[in-house]
């Protein structure tokens, strides 16, 4: 994909929100929520997301603390042997009350998501194992069929594995055990009759192969995300490009479609469904993270993982000689 044709070209003021629109992808600025309830029904073909894990790290309050870099939710760890770790959530603060208040938020939002998905239409929704369970509930209350796991297996660098202000004392103790990986979880609206006959009627029901010979799998090993991504946009968040193109290509099985993400960020998702030729929407309510998406996803999309300059020069050549057409 030249990079363009992810440069915006319209941009208009809704019901819900600014929105920022090019030829591959549209980007609203406002609730994902309000966007769903006015969206047409079976106007969606998937969606790949990484949603608040616990609703309360991105409200304005802990947003704020973790802009000031002062805690809260946040736990904001010191440089460790020369480098600079990023903030995580805390997750194991949660109250018996955010639980539930998690909990109802995926049902609400699940009901929305199934209403605007076409029959077939797969969800891939990034969690965490310690709250995993509360959104892959409101997602099968809501009528979705749980297709699986996809383990992204990353481990990144981190502490807090030992007793807090005893880690001398209880030497061999570890708290809990250390991740070296992320669910995703796979969630599918149930198919008008049999897979074949949804795929030909709304061109979904199943997942894109690798290739011919090569189906998609549920581990996909991944790096975590590097600086050279995060200096294009540094929000918390940020899942490399590498292991998202290869999610949302396979979210759309014969590569025809829209992909949706309802809680874009700083716009990964959006950027790899550039990268991989598909049509993509994303929803962004907080303004600081939207404008950071409509600047970073041309230049996301663009972006060569690994550092593969061959890659590269294809890249390069091919969106020139897509110019001189």
């Amino acid at each position: 994909m030249s990079p363009a044709s992810a440069r915006p070209v319209q941009e208009k003021q809704s019901e819900i929100g600014r929105s920022v629109c090019t030829e591959s992808y549209e980007l609203v600025h406002g609730d994902c929520f309000e966007w769903l309830e006015a969206r047409p029904e079976h106007s969606v073909h998937a969606v790949v997301t990484d949603p608040p894990y616990g609703l309360r790290e991105y409200t304005d309050e802990e947003k704020r603390k973790l802009r000031k870099g002062r805690g809260g939710v946040w736990r904001i760890p010191p440089t460790f042997d020369g480098c600079t770790r990023r903030p995580l959530p805390r997750f194991t603060v949660l109250t018996e009350g955010d639980k539930l208040r998690l909990r109802h938020f995926f049902s609400r939002w699940s009901a929305l998501v199934l209403k605007a998905l076409v029959p077939g239409g797969h969800v891939f929704i990034a969690t965490n194992p310690l709250v995993s369970h509360l959104t892959y509930l409101g997602l099968i209350e809501a009528g979705f069929e749980k297709r699986g796991e996809v383990v992204r297996l990353v481990q990144t660098l981190r502490g807090g594995d030992r007793p807090k202000n005893a880690h001398e004392e209880f030497h061999g103790v570890t708290v809990m055990p250390r991740s070296c990986w992320e669910p995703w979880g796979l969630f599918r609206k149930p198919c008008e009759g049999r897979v074949q006959d949804n795929l030909r009627k709304w061109k979904a029901g199943g997942l894109r192969r690798i290739s011919d010979d090569e189906p998609f799998r549920d581990v996909i090993k991944s790096a975590p995300t590097r600086n050279t991504e995060r200096g294009i946009v540094p929000h918390p968040s940020l899942k490399p490009q590498g292991f998202m193109r290869e999610i949302v290509r396979a979210a759309l099985p014969l590569g025809e479609g829209v992909v949706l993400d309802p809680f874009m960020g700083a716009g990964s998702t959006i950027a790899a469904a550039c990268a991989v030729g598909y049509e993509s929407i994303g929803i962004e309510l907080d303004s600081v993270y939207f404008q950071m998406a409509v600047q970073a996803i041309p230049r996301l999309a663009d972006f060569v993982p690994n550092g593969d300059s061959a890659a590269r020069d294809r890249r390069k050549g091919a969106g020139q000689r897509k110019l001189q057409l």
